[in-house]
This record gives structure tokens, sequence and C-alpha cells, in this order.
């Protein structure tokens, strides 16, 4: 349901299953919502947001999985079965300690199971982007991590009716595709491990109102446009994690922590809390990330801690009286595994397979 008192968030982009192997070998495998943009609707929903993917989900049992746990979160799924369908990207996330005893998670994209590649990411088409520009019409935000034409127009559309565009690359190609999502967003976030920097973010064609570059332990530094002309480039230390026991998802947690307390107005509403408000919200999107290090999985802590407990969780946290994650399982997550299109119907025997992967 709807409410006019919330703000609302547009996505498209990775939006896929992760299958998260975790170092206890007595856990099952969990099967949660994943990819950036699956990530960071799902976290802007738990936080209060009416969030809408926009993705290709063809009814597999992937695409089904992942559509079952946006829903607990109150995601819609309105625009997640845009045609033409398709197999729902499938990444296997495994947990390991490294030499030095600290978590460190690897991907795969390649079946555990039958070895085979497991789907990859399709982009909606331009004609699904037509039928969905009119609901685009009270965005705050629009969310953006991988590029297509039908991306861009859906982007710039919500940008002409005033909606903040977030665009999260997870990869800088010098492209036409590219240089046009760095003109258009008004908010470039990118991690440091994986672009050094892209140019024209600043540029004076560009409708840039902050660029945030993440760096790991060390934090994240960041420039904006809200002032007199380009500030200097700041630096935020990181908040440091309570406890570790896996990084993945940091990113996506900040990302929606700054969207949160930055853009609830759209662009007037990022204006208006300024250069003042946008270190506060990356303040607490570092807060958002640093708690969530303490689980498994780039969403672990959402299926652990209840939403009230969370928000006092992260009050002490940024307020430097932390005490400790007091967590019990909110949600049952327990499933069956899940398979890639190439494998056999579920088995025992399929399951086995999955568990001597791990």
């Amino acid at each position: 349901m709807t409410s006019a008192t919330q703000p609302k968030v547009f996505g498209t982009g990775l939006i896929a299953l992760d299958l998260v192997i975790g170092l206890d070998p007595e856990t099952p495998v969990r099967c949660w919502a994943g990819g950036t943009c699956g990530n960071v609707l799902s976290i802007l929903a738990w936080l209060g947001w009416d969030a809408y993917p926009i993705t290709r989900m063809n009814g597999d049992v992937a695409s089904e999985r992942v559509r079952a746990d946006m829903a607990q979160w109150g995601v819609h799924l309105d625009w997640t079965t845009c045609a033409p369908t398709t197999h729902t990207p499938i990444i296997v996330q495994k947990i390991r300690r490294g030499r030095e005893g600290r978590p460190e998670h690897r991907f795969s994209w390649s079946c555990p199971n039958c070895g085979r590649w497991l789907p990859p990411f399709k982009a909606i088409t331009v004609n699904v982007a037509e039928r969905i520009k009119p609901a685009l019409a009270e965005a705050s935000v629009f969310f953006l991590d991988r590029l297509s034409r039908a991306t861009l127009t859906l982007a710039s559309e919500a940008s002409a009716r005033g909606a903040v565009v977030v665009f999260e690359p997870s990869a800088n190609v010098p492209n036409q595709l590219m240089s046009e999502a760095i003109a258009l967003a008004h908010i470039v976030k990118y991690a440091d491990d994986r672009i050094a920097g892209i140019r024209g973010v600043m540029a004076n064609d560009s409708a840039a109102l902050l660029e945030v570059r993440t760096l790991g332990e060390r934090g994240l530094k960041y420039r904006h446009r809200l002032g007199h002309g380009i500030s200097n480039w700041l630096h935020l230390k990181a908040v440091s994690a309570p406890l570790l026991a896996d990084t993945c998802g940091a990113g996506d947690w900040c990302t929606a922590g700054l969207i949160t307390k930055a853009a609830v107005g759209g662009r007037k509403g990022l204006r208006r809390v300024g250069a003042r408000g946008v270190r506060a919200a990356l303040r607490y999107g570092q807060a958002l990330a640093a708690w969530n290090c303490g689980f498994e999985g780039a969403r672990g802590g959402m299926y652990s801690v209840s939403r009230e407990a969370f928000d006092d969780q992260i009050t002490s946290l940024l307020n430097g009286r932390f005490k400790g994650i007091d967590c019990a399982p909110v949600l049952d997550v327990s499933a069956s595994v899940v398979t890639c299109p190439a494998c056999p119907p579920a088995s025992q025997h399929e399951r086995r397979q999955y568990e001597s992967a791990r």
C-alpha cells in the first residue's frame, strides 16, 4: 500500500539472487535478493520508502525467490516482470577466513551444481521504458547501476520530473552511454577499488551535485556543488565496524543511508539539505555500512535485527556509545537451494552437490 507520506524510489540495474555460503558449515545456504540495485531498493523499503524495481523476471525459481524476499520488506513488484522476460541473475557468494583470520568473500558466476555459467544481467527494453514513464511522476529518486538506452530514457524522465538521479557504476567504460549517464546524474558514487576516478562528473555541462568515492576501511572522499562552485575533495573517516562478519554490501548500505537522509524531497530537497546535510547523510550511510558488516550477506542484518532495535543501534553507533548487537532472527530464511536454469529439477543429490561446494 503506497502512502502519500512515503517517498518513492524507482531503480533498474543488477537485481539478482544471492546464494550466501557462510563460514559455519552447519548453516544452510541462504537465498536472498541481491545485486546493487536489488540491495539498495530493499534497504530503502525497510527504511520506509516506496521502492519500485524495474526488471525482467520470468517466473523461474530464482526470480520467484527474489520477488518473495523483496515483498516481505515492502518492495513493490509492479514492474518486476517487464517483457521480454528472462532468467534472473544468480550470484554465489562464499565467505572464508583470510590469512589474518578476517572474513573474505568471493563471488562466483558459475553454478556449484552443474558448473555452467549462471544467468547474466539483461537490461530492460526501450518499449518498456516508454510504458513506465508516467509512473515516475512522483519519484523522489531514480537509481541506476547498469547502462542501456532504456535505463537512460527513464533516468532522463525522472530528472525532468524533479527526481534525484543516483548513478553507481560498477566499471568505468568510456562510451556514449557512460558519458550521457555522467552528464545526467545528480549523485555519482563509486568504489575506489573498482574505479580510480571518473572524468567529467563535475564538468560545467553535467548535472552532478555530489560525487562520492568510497575508500573501504579508509572511509570516503566526496565533493559537491551545493554552495558557491565546486568544493574541494573532503574526507570522512570510516565508522568502525563493531563486529566483522562480512563486508559485502557495505557500499549499498552507505548509498541507501545517503539517499534516505538527503534525497527524500527529490532534487529540491537535496539542494535544501545543502553541504552540511549531505555530510550528515554520508555519515549516516557509513554507520549503516559498519553495522551490517556484523552479519553475513549483503543485507544480513535485516534478517537478524528488528527495525526498532536497528534504529537504536545506529543511533548509539553514531554517538560513540555502541554496546553491541543484540540480535535474534526476525524472519525464517531457511529454504531449499535454488538451482540454475541448466540444472535438473531439485533433488537430494542437488542439495549434496551444493553442500560439497562449500
